[in-house]
């Protein structure tokens, strides 16, 4: 029999499940081999599986589901809404910093933390949060839509560390308020659509001065105007503005450090479509050890790579499969299914993962 996904509401009963299915907090919910019937298939729905593998025999006709787990994610009223409550935060935060710059009002930190607090309400954890903001990657990267972004990550990464409510909450603003110098740079540098002159980059690299002139006087936590100055500093000394090494750079600066390359690397650009997460990864796994702090960028690593667990893959041989094992040493090369063959892509040096579909 052949395995194939489908949509959870094209499951019926009397189906075989071909892989074990987990819930959003990796709990095995459905294993192997088990077959469906109308409890258990509540129970997909209940949990919010979009999609799952099945057995189907040569004599059974059925609508093979060509969509990818994102495309399925997508569709669904969960997303959606999700996707709404985004669309309208991105506008508040625009507005929100929009009046700060000019002069009309202070920041009000309470307000701020509405504007995340009512996406983070949308998700059930921080895998779900990082695998619904992976089903909006297509949208274009501006500067608040960034910013956002990185608080959110922020926040998620404040849990993985076990942080405190208020330790999160202070975290959660220096991800949304590090790149607000950025909004006091030229607009034509920022929005170029093409690589950057050394003199347009001098202008850039100024945001993380001008994001701290701005914040300098406002009534906000210390570590907050500390990230905006600082989340470009690495650990070797090679990062600006100032060339801090590692024990000169403020702790929650490094933290944002790591959420701002993730972000902006997964995140659509004018210059350059986003790249693959595993891509990310193993740039992180090959030189980040040397530039971001090695206990937040391990965390860091396991538990993004951990968010992409069953989701489908293509590699760069044009196979498509299922990402069913981490491997702990090798982060960005975990085990693929492909129909019933498993990969080892800590082991198949020439194949990689191209991009999560």
């Amino acid at each position: 029999m052949e395995a194939v996904r489908i949509r959870t509401d094209q499951a019926e009963t009397g189906m075989t499940v071909a892989s074990d299915v987990f819930n959003a907090n990796n709990q095995l919910i459905i294993t192997k081999g088990t077959l469906l019937d109308d409890r258990l298939i509540t129970r997909l729905r209940f949990y919010n599986i979009y999609g799952l593998l099945v057995y189907i025999g040569d004599d059974q006709k059925f609508l093979v589901n060509e969509e990818s787990y994102i495309e399925m994610l997508r569709s669904t009223p969960e997303f959606k809404k999700f996707n709404r409550t985004y669309v309208d935060t991105v506008g508040d935060v625009e507005a929100n910093f929009n009046s700060v710059l000019n002069g009309e009002k202070d920041f009000d930190v309470d307000e701020m933390l509405e504007q995340t607090d009512r996406i983070l309400r949308e998700g059930r954890n921080g895998t779900h949060i990082l695998e619904m903001l992976h089903g909006i990657r297509n949208y274009d990267d501006m500067t608040y839509v960034h910013s956002l972004n990185v608080s959110l990550i922020c926040s998620i990464f404040a849990g993985w560390l076990k942080f405190s409510k208020e330790d999160t909450r202070v975290l959660t603003l220096c991800g949304l308020l590090h790149d607000i110098g950025k909004m006091l740079v030229p607009k034509e540098i920022i929005t170029k659509n093409g690589k950057l002159t050394e003199q347009e980059f001098a202008v850039i690299k100024t945001h993380t001065i001008k994001g701290y002139q701005a914040l300098k006087d406002q009534s906000i936590d210390i570590r907050i105007k500390y990230a905006a100055l600082m989340h470009h500093e690495r650990t070797d000394g090679s990062g600006y503005p100032n060339g801090f090494i590692a024990e000169q750079i403020e702790e929650y600066a490094k933290i944002v450090a790591i959420a701002d390359v993730y972000d902006a690397m997964t995140s659509n650009r004018l210059y350059r479509n986003a790249i693959c997460p595993f891509d990310v990864v193993e740039n992180f796994e090959r030189d980040g050890f040397l530039k971001f702090d090695p206990g937040f960028l391990m965390t860091f690593m396991e538990r993004t790579v951990e968010s992409y667990l069953h989701n489908i893959v293509r590699l760069n041989d044009g196979r498509e499969g299922e990402v069913v094992m981490i491997n702990k040493l090798s982060l960005s090369k975990p085990v693929i299914r492909v129909g019933n063959d498993f990969i080892d892509l800590s082991k198949e040096h020439k194949l990689m993962i191209e991009a999560i579909i």
